[in-house]
């Protein structure tokens, strides 16, 4: 499975950017789809997950402001990032995974910067 991240960017608090992931390979088996972000001096962290049955989580510092989807028939996992603040500030990087626990696949990751 080969994942390739797109979308970010820079932009200003409050602004909005989308987040694409497209997926080539067999990506029968995968079962949860992710986006993580890292920013700088900090571990990576779970921003939002999607599983093959629809079911959605998000961590508590984004609910309300992003939103994740899919495209089953694109092979394309999305991250609709609104009233972006300067702590949002991260590499974002989609994950793939058959299920919770295991490591996944990884896409290049994308640089998103919030600032004024």
């Amino acid at each position: 499975v080969q994942l390739q991240a797109s979308g970010g960017g820079l932009v200003q608090p409050g602004g909005s950017l989308r987040l694409s992931c497209a997926a080539s390979g067999n990506i029968f088996s995968i079962n949860v789809r992710a986006w993580y972000r890292q920013a700088p001096g900090k571990q990576r962290e779970l921003v939002a997950s999607v599983t093959s049955g629809g079911i959605t989580n998000y961590a508590a510092s984004v609910k309300g402001r992003f939103t994740i989807s899919r495209d089953n028939a694109k092979n394309l996992v999305y991250l609709q990032m609104n009233t972006l603040k300067p702590e949002d500030t991260a590499v974002y990087y989609c994950n793939y995974k058959m299920s919770w626990g295991l490591e996944g696949y990884w896409g290049q990751g994308t640089q998103v910067t919030v600032s004024s």
